[in-house]
């Protein structure tokens, strides 16, 4: 998270520093209108800023995820700069649109104009010419994005629209992007700014392009093959492996991919709950029955049908040398625990891991599939690992002070969490207030896509 937050804020402070050293007298403006101009050039600078950081994001690069902490982490930022972007645009418009309304209700008086000033640069005096079209586009523009990114912010928009509406956003970035070159003050072009916001909304308009062209994580995707299910109906869940061929490069435990079996519906992330092995080139995945889709796909799904798989993506794959490791899978967050488990099954003997770790498995749950508890303490068993299972209706909530209890050596341990939101960040507040180190060794999975 700390990463994620230095990216967030690093870029808008600096876009922001950059138009102050564009604008060094600003603030020495001797009219209200004067003012004006300059803050609808900062807020626009600072809309399709984050915008086209927001687009690149959106094409799942491989390049800053482990410095980011995962794909996860990076759709965190993908959602902050979408946030900046709307947040951004609306005081854009509000600074481009208030003036004209207070002075049709008579709280300013329109100013005069002067005469205007000769253009000599035809590059410049060319935007001029378009100045009329970019402002007129740009706004419908903005329209359809703020309708576009509450949609997306909306939990409640079903996933199949979504993954339908949210594309259209390279369409309305497209527009907005020629909106900024155009309407861009042109002394900018010659500046630090100038050249930032370049690189920025060519970075975007690139990325635009790869998602209306629906080619987003491309070479990262093979054709896979059913070949089996497991259902466990007390826990509402599916477990669905998969034949992939010998070009998925393997994934390590902790990993997520994209799976997309029905091309209206579009892919969803899963995280994957097998071990890879390249002699048998298989993937499971664990769905519990949470929404339309997920609720769906048992009556959907056939043996033998293909499934598209993209990835693998994530960075909480269990790498550090401390002597103890607590793990705390909240329902369905129990996944990446079960590929880890089976990992160090599959080792005979050559664990991956210090020689002397111990492991801790809190696993909480609200249903109860006794199929499913019994599969999970026999991969523990195989795994050497120590199984808690923690059932509400009869032992409470797992707390933080339960799990030091039964982790004297909590001190030494790195703490890895999947599981709700509210849960990690309550065992989160808890072991900061005792000063364990989070930043170093509490890893918890942001598993939110949108």
């Amino acid at each position: 998270m700390r990463n994620i937050k230095r990216a967030f804020w690093a870029t808008l402070v600096g876009l922001t520093l950059l138009w102050l050293l564009a604008e060094p007298t600003v603030f020495q403006s001797a009219t209200f209108f004067g003012l004006r101009a300059a803050m609808m050039q900062v807020t626009g600078v600072l809309a399709i800023g984050s915008m086209s950081v927001a687009m690149v994001l959106a094409l799942r690069p491989r390049s800053p995820e482990r410095w980011l902490g995962g794909l996860d982490k990076m759709y965190r930022l993908h959602k902050w700069f979408g946030i900046a972007a709307l947040v951004a645009a609306v005081v854009h418009w509000l600074w481009a649109q208030g003036p004209k309304w207070a002075v049709g209700w008579g709280w300013l008086e329109r100013p005069v104009r002067g005469a205007r000033r000769i253009v000599e640069n035809p590059v410049e005096a060319f935007f001029l010419s378009l100045r009329g079209i970019a402002e007129g586009v740009g706004e419908w523009a903005f329209y359809a994005a703020v309708v576009l990114i509450v949609l997306a912010l909306l939990r409640y928009f079903p996933y199949r629209l979504f993954y339908k509406t949210h594309r259209l956003l390279a369409v309305s970035y497209g527009v907005l992007a020629f909106h900024a070159v155009v309407l861009l003050d042109f002394r900018y072009w010659l500046a630090p700014l100038g050249w930032a916001t370049a690189v920025l909304l060519a970075a975007g308009v690139w990325a635009a392009g790869i998602v209306l062209l629906r080619r987003v994580g491309a070479d990262r995707q093979v054709e896979g093959t059913i070949v089996s299910f497991q259902h466990y109906p007390g826990v509402k869940s599916l477990e669905t492996e998969i034949a992939v061929p010998r070009t998925w490069p393997g994934h390590k435990p902790g990993q997520f991919a994209f799976a997309m079996s029905d091309a209206a519906e579009g892919a969803h992330p899963y995280t994957i709950a097998s071990s890879w092995h390249r002699e048998n080139p298989r993937i499971s995945f664990i769905t519990r029955e949470l929404g339309d889709h997920t609720g769906r796909l048992r009556e959907k799904l056939k043996l033998g049908q293909e499934v598209r798989v993209e990835g693998p993506y994530g960075c909480f794959t269990f790498d550090d040398d401390c002597p103890h490791q607590i793990w705390v899978g909240g329902g369905i967050g129990i996944t990446p625990f079960i590929a880890r488990m089976k990992h160090l099954a599959a080792r005979n003997g050559e664990p991956d891991r210090p020689a002397d770790q111990t492991i801790h498995l809190f696993h909480c749950t609200i249903d109860v599939d006794e199929k499913a508890l019994e599969k999970l303490a026999s991969d523990a068993k195989a795994a050497n690992v120590r199984l808690h299972i923690v059932i509400d209706s009869r032992h409470g909530r797992l707390t933080g002070e339960r799990i030091r209890e039964v982790v004297p050596e909590w001190r030494d341990a790195s703490i890895w969490f999947c599981g709700p939101t509210g849960f990690g960040h309550a065992l989160r507040r808890d072991f900061a207030a005792l000063g364990f180190p989070l930043n170093a060794r509490f890893h918890q999975e942001l598993f939110e896509m949108r």
